[in-house]
């Protein structure tokens, strides 16, 4: 991932191991959701995870955010993006903030 900056959380992000990692999804009905954010961009949690969740995929920090973002191919096909925070590390819990088709 991008430069480390010491504090808690980022450490957190940078030692969590993705591929025992569950994802943290909010109620469908919640329109401020992580599921909503993902699916005005025509995405589904299985996609979503198959990129979050897949530990070969590569890692940067949102230039937006600050956030760390993980890019790959979802079992579709589509190539993404996926914008994330640790939500909690034993057990290993990834909270997806969005996802969206990135050019490869």
């Amino acid at each position: 991932m991008g430069d480390h900056d010491g504090s808690p959380d980022q450490e957190f992000e940078d030692t969590i191991d993705r591929s025992d990692a569950l994802g943290a999804w909010d109620d469908e009905d919640d329109p401020d959701g992580n599921v909503q954010h993902t699916a005005e961009h025509g995405l589904t949690i299985a996609e979503v995870e198959s990129v979050l969740l897949n530990p070969r995929n590569p890692e940067a920090v949102s230039r937006s955010s600050g956030r760390p973002m993980v890019f790959g191919c979802t079992d579709t096909g589509r190539f993404i993006a996926v914008i994330y925070e640790g939500a909690s590390k034993s057990p290993p819990v990834i909270d997806p903030v969005t996802a969206f088709d990135v050019e490869p």
